[in-house]
């Protein structure tokens, strides 16, 4: 199992930890005491390693240049249209959003929706809602990534930190080539995406649908 980059400094403190208490259990003369201290430095590690896996992923064969591809896994928990607050990138044009919720079980390393150039980018500092609450948006830490495509579309996702989520990592540069499916980074425990496109915007999935990151074609762009 392949574990992402973004989180091998977690997985090292956390096998230092494991460590620790296994030495602290090896000690203890208490059978019961030293079968629970193994058994949760085991579960933790095995909890780590499991969340920071990145699994190799193909882009499906049918997409096209207007395509968006999921930039997370998880299931979409809102299509709406909403006010443009982003009039500096998009323009005076209406807007619709897709939001996609992460559990702590899903794979949490992020990736392009679109190929392009990336034209904007902004990191806020905010709260740390649930991710799930849609409030969670404007309100919580989040990085903000815009890419134009090739014809001229535009798209604006978000990286959006949960309750849990204590730490974005996004390893971008203004105006540099993006293409769909590449991965650029993640959302360390739970978390929230959102997308944000014309509102004329082809949507292909539904609420409650289930997406995986680089695989799921969530929309064609107008």
């Amino acid at each position: 199992m392949k574990i992402t980059s973004y989180g091998k400094d977690v997985v090292m403190k956390v096998v230092y930890i494991t460590l620790a208490v296994d030495i602290i259990a090896f000690w203890i003369s208490n059978p019961a005491a030293k079968i629970v201290l193994f058994s949760v430095s085991l579960l933790l590690l095995l909890f780590t390693l499991y969340f920071f896996r990145d699994p190799a992923r193909e882009l499906p064969s049918n997409i096209n240049a207007t395509s968006v591809i999921s930039p997370a896994d998880g299931k979409v928990v809102l299509i709406e249209s909403i006010d443009n607050n982003h009039k500096d990138f998009f323009g005076d044009i209406k807007v619709k959003q897709l939001s996609i919720f992460l559990s702590p079980l899903n794979v949490h390393v992020n990736s392009y929706p679109v190929s392009g150039t990336l034209k904007y980018f902004n990191y806020i500092k905010g709260e740390y809602l649930v991710a799930f609450n849609h409030k969670a948006s404007e309100k919580n830490e989040r990085s903000e990534l815009g890419i134009e495509t090739n014809d001229g579309k535009k798209l604006i996702f978000k990286q959006i930190a949960g309750f849990v989520a204590r730490r974005i990592v996004c390893d971008v540069k203004l105006n540099q080539i993006v293409r769909a499916g590449e991965k650029f980074g993640m959302i360390k425990f739970g978390s929230r995406v959102d997308l944000i496109f014309n509102a004329n915007t082809e949507i292909k999935v539904k609420i409650g649908d289930k997406v995986t990151a680089g695989v799921t074609i969530l929309a064609e762009l107008k």
